[in-house]
């Protein structure tokens, strides 16, 4: 039986009375990508407040590896809630804590001693990797790259790139935090090859060291081994690799940013694991605890001993109920039989994708990720790679009425992502995927027939 069952147009009135009420009495700042309301979810499936089922391919913005309300992280925080809810780990100690740690400690990529801080979102998480090696190399300034995105506190903001979305109107920003260009393979110059711009790209990180800031300056170099926000863009492999060579020069701290690419969501536990390249610190959230609020730094322990006691951590990071979820969810998608289905999921995926893509050639000009962590990037012309986000937007809320939940991404907001749960299945991927091929049959003649392009 197909997942979607749709009782009443999308969004119902229920939903809509219930976003009226939020729109009323919330700030317009807190965005919302969908105009439903809901009730409750399991696995890939999401039931309204109307009734209504969708599948959804947003996952929590890539929170939900492990899917929706998986029963043992259910009875994992059932048990908790009925034991100890809240302490504060600056106050006292508890198991979970201790595990969710030695886990993390476990799993991460690197054979050196580790340890691991918690907290509560990625933000913090990236904030506090920078306290980290500031502490530890006793330098002030943080690369940075285009594309990416940190987080929305001050200092994240000020190493995030995409300005109207993030940052306007909310300067000044945090200083010391110079940006890098990023090698966007499809976004290159039409006559040069993909190895002659990743050539040029590490010729423009070098230069930097020069141009922009010394390396004896720099702190940390961090970044995205997969670009989230950015549009779903994998690091060129040589370019990772080079800023890990210069790293191990200049003494500057390397920290991937696995907030949204890490836990499975490219196939492997960490998507550094795709480049043989092992940082110095790793931050991980989203996924790390089935949606629960924990984030986290996990690395060398040098480093992530260098604060001093009390200036890490905080009220509610390395809360019990989010540890115990964040132990179920490591068990699950450590094992190997996970990941094979991540991998699976990912080459079903983009095979549908690049049907779809085929179909339309003039509009959807790349397909790419890395496993199932993909995107479709729109443009009104596939030689200009003019950005299209009319038509993106139009495809997500053409997929919405039908039932499935995708959500925009790419720094010119021109990008339909899929960040499926993990646990998806083949019947349910499919149906999605069908779904998907319609609403962009119709966003494509809508939007032509508004004079806004054609496929």
């Amino acid at each position: 039986m197909p997942a979607i069952r749709l009782v009443t147009e999308i969004p119902g009135p229920r939903s809509r009375a219930i976003v009226a009420r939020r729109e009323a009495a919330s700030s317009r700042g807190a965005a919302k990508l969908t105009p439903i309301a809901v009730a409750s979810v399991q696995g890939a499936t999401v039931t309204d407040v109307d009734g209504n089922v969708l599948l959804d391919f947003a996952g929590g913005i890539g929170a939900l590896a492990v899917g929706h309300c998986p029963p043992d992280v259910v009875g994992a925080l059932q048990e908790q809630a009925s034991r100890l809810i809240h302490m504060c780990a600056i106050v006292s100690s508890y198991e979970p804590f201790v595990e969710v740690c030695e886990l993390l400690n476990q799993v991460t990529p690197g054979d050196f001693p580790k340890k691991s801080v918690l907290l509560n979102s990625g933000a913090e998480a990236v904030e506090a990797a920078v306290k980290m090696a500031r502490a530890y190399t006793g330098r002030q300034a943080v690369v940075v790259f285009e594309g990416a995105y940190h987080g929305r506190t001050n200092l994240t903001m000020a190493m995030t790139s995409k300005w109207a979305l993030f940052k306007k109107g909310f300067g000044p920003f945090a200083p010391e935090v110079y940006r890098l260009p990023f090698p966007n393979l499809y976004r290159r110059p039409e006559e040069m090859s993909e190895e002659g711009f990743v050539a040029w790209a590490v010729e423009q990180l070098e230069n930097a060291f020069i141009a922009q800031v010394d390396p004896s300056a720099v702190a940390a170099v961090v970044i995205e081994p997969v670009q989230g926000e950015g549009g779903f863009i994998p690091t060129p492999p040589r370019f990772l690799q080079r800023i890990r060579e210069l790293c191990d020069q200049h003494g500057m701290v390397m920290v991937a940013d696995e907030i949204q690419c890490g836990f499975g969501r490219t196939g492997r536990l960490f998507a550094v694991e795709h480049y043989g390249v092992t940082p110095d610190l790793i931050t991980t959230g989203k996924s790390l605890a089935a949606g629960m609020p924990l984030a986290a730094v996990t690395g060398r322990a040098e480093i992530v001993d260098a604060p001093h006691p009390g200036g890490l951590g905080g009220t509610y990071s390395g809360n019990p109920l989010a540890c115990v979820a964040a132990i179920q969810a490591i068990r699950t998608i450590r094992e190997p039989a996970f990941l094979e289905r991540a991998q699976a999921v990912g080459r079903r995926l983009r095979a549908h994708l690049e049907r779809i893509q085929q179909a339309h050639p003039q509009v959807i000009g790349d397909v790419r990720g890395l496993g199932p962590m993909l995107v479709m990037e729109l443009v009104t012309d596939p030689v200009t790679k003019t950005p299209h986000p009319a038509l993106t937007q139009a495809i997500t809320g053409e997929t919405l009425k039908r039932g499935l939940i995708t959500i925009r991404a790419g720094l010119y907001s021109n990008c339909v992502r899929f960040l499926p749960p993990l646990t998806v299945t083949d019947e349910e991927l499919d149906e999605a995927m069908d779904v998907l091929a319609a609403a962009v049959d119709a966003a494509v003649q809508a939007t032509a027939q508004a004079g806004g392009g054609s496929g």
